[in-house]
């Protein structure tokens, strides 16, 4: 058995991945050398910030760079603990480490979905954990995944621990949306910014997911999937080993289409993504269609970003003299998602509106 299959995490988690390793069961970073480098040389120097506010897009391995920095310093005397055969790595990976403690959305028994927020209930499991004496090292180490789901109340509870952290304590806040912190959080943090990896770095995580996992994916799959992820593992390996492949196909062949629409395909795609239980499958179908429109006005813009399919697709619907309408059209569709989402909006409404906006795009302003 490998040591993936002896420490993997229960399908259930919020946001993991079926079929894959959670971010701390991880035993390999890539990428995101610089930022690692800032905050080791943060610790040699002795003069660790105690909070740090890890902050980039969806899946690029902010969680993956966030537990190596906690098995770091809690194995000060055995290299990073890194090794998945290392006892603290063991620990990490099963949240045993007397420690570490990991705040996330909790569990609700009556509704059997995690929360859509993070409560201060589970904030306030900080005090008892801050409370006791370090046990096997002299840091205890919080991880927020993700900081900026928790509500008011929440944040408020984590600023009073961030305002007066007792020594050897050090908070790894990880957020892909900076703006729905509190400032009064941010600026009691150190930002860490991390980008989309580049195609080298992307390829060696997708394919270490892949080998660690024991998920196959045939050599075309693996290629399309990587030209689309953006610098995403996560993105990458919903692509692989879901329907991403047919999703992103589907997408493009609509807006192929325009200024027409078939009402009857349409309607089928609402009702089979827009359900309150297909929030990872919107949300993967609408970072494939916002992926492909960006690409396409910056093809336009620029001449480059595009797939050879989709440089077709970009000379048919998009022009000099129409880009900023599809500039703004995109804008609006990424607004429309967001708050959709965050307030729990019709999302069957949000899908018809947001082709109706393409149609209208394409027909008023055609090339």
């Amino acid at each position: 058995m490998s040591v993936a299959e002896r420490t993997r995490a229960p399908a259930s988690e919020p946001d993991r991945l079926d079929q894959f390793s959670a971010p701390r069961e991880v035993d390999r970073l890539f990428g995101h050398d610089e930022a690692l480098r800032e905050f080791m040389d943060a610790l040699d120097s002795g003069r660790m910030h105690h909070a740090w506010l890890l902050v980039g897009p969806e899946g690029v391995g902010k969680a993956t760079l966030a537990y190596r920095m906690a098995r770091i310093v809690l194995a000060p005397d055995a290299g990073d603990g890194g090794e998945s055969g290392h006892a603290v790595f063991r620990k990490v990976a099963a949240l045993s480490h007397p420690n570490l403690l990991l705040i996330r959305r909790s569990y609700n028994e009556k509704t059997k979905r995690y929360s859509q927020w993070i409560g201060v209930d589970e904030v306030r499991r900080l005090r008892a954990f801050l409370g006791h004496s370090a046990g096997e090292t002299g840091w205890r180490v919080v991880i927020v995944d993700r900081a900026d789901e928790m509500n008011q109340n929440a944040a408020n509870a984590l600023l009073k621990a961030l305002e007066e952290p007792p020594q050897q304590t050090l908070f790894l806040l990880i957020a892909g949306a900076e703006g729905r912190l509190p400032v009064t959080i941010r600026s009691r943090t150190r930002t860490l910014r991390v980008s989309g990896l580049d195609e080298a770095a992307l390829e060696g995580a997708v394919r270490a997911a892949l080998d660690r996992d024991g998920v196959e994916a045939d050599p075309e799959t693996l290629h399309v999937a990587l030209s689309l992820a953006q610098g995403s593992v996560r993105r990458a390996l919903e692509l692989v080993s879901g329907e991403g492949i047919a999703l992103y196909g589907e997408a493009a062949g609509m807006l192929g289409a325009l200024p027409e629409l078939d009402g009857a395909d349409l309607h089928g795609l609402a009702d089979r993504l827009g359900g309150m239980s297909n929030t990872e499958q919107l949300e993967l179908y609408f970072s494939l269609l916002l992926g492909l429109v960006e690409r396409l006005i910056r093809f336009t813009a620029t001449g480059e970003g595009a797939l050879p399919d989709e440089q077709a697709l970009a000379r048919r619907l998009i022009s000099p003299e129409n880009l900023i309408h599809w500039a703004e059209g995109w804008e609006a569709i990424t607004e429309a998602k967001t708050e959709a989402l965050a307030y729990g909006l019709d999302r069957t409404l949000l899908l018809l509106e947001t082709w109706f906006r393409l149609q209208k795009l394409a027909r008023e302003h055609p090339v």
